[in-house]
This record gives structure tokens, sequence and C-alpha cells, in this order.
């Protein structure tokens, strides 16, 4: 079974519960992200993080 969950807040794309599972993560704040802009965010995040 697939239920609408709600949009991506990165991307817009729609983010769907499949199976019982969330396609996609859930932030701190509430907000969805779909895994494809949650793999970005955490790049980006190491990146800065990143001392060289």
């Amino acid at each position: 079974m697939q239920e609408r969950v709600g949009e991506c807040s990165g991307c817009g794309k729609v983010v769907y519960c499949l199976e019982g599972f969330l396609n996609g993560v859930v932030l701190a704040d509430g907000k969805i992200r779909c895994f494809d802009c949650d793999r970005k965010g955490k790049e980006k995040e190491l990146k800065r993080d990143d001392p060289r």
C-alpha cells in the first residue's frame, strides 16, 4: 500500500509511506526530506566540517 505523506522540504517531490515505511527522513523540526535530498545535505555538511 502506498500513502502520500507530504512533500520534500528540499525539492518538493512527493514523499510516500510504502508498506508502513516512510520513503524519506523526518528532520528534527518535523519537516520531511526525500532520501536524495537528505544524502545531498549530509554530503554538504561533511564538506563544510572538513578542516582541509
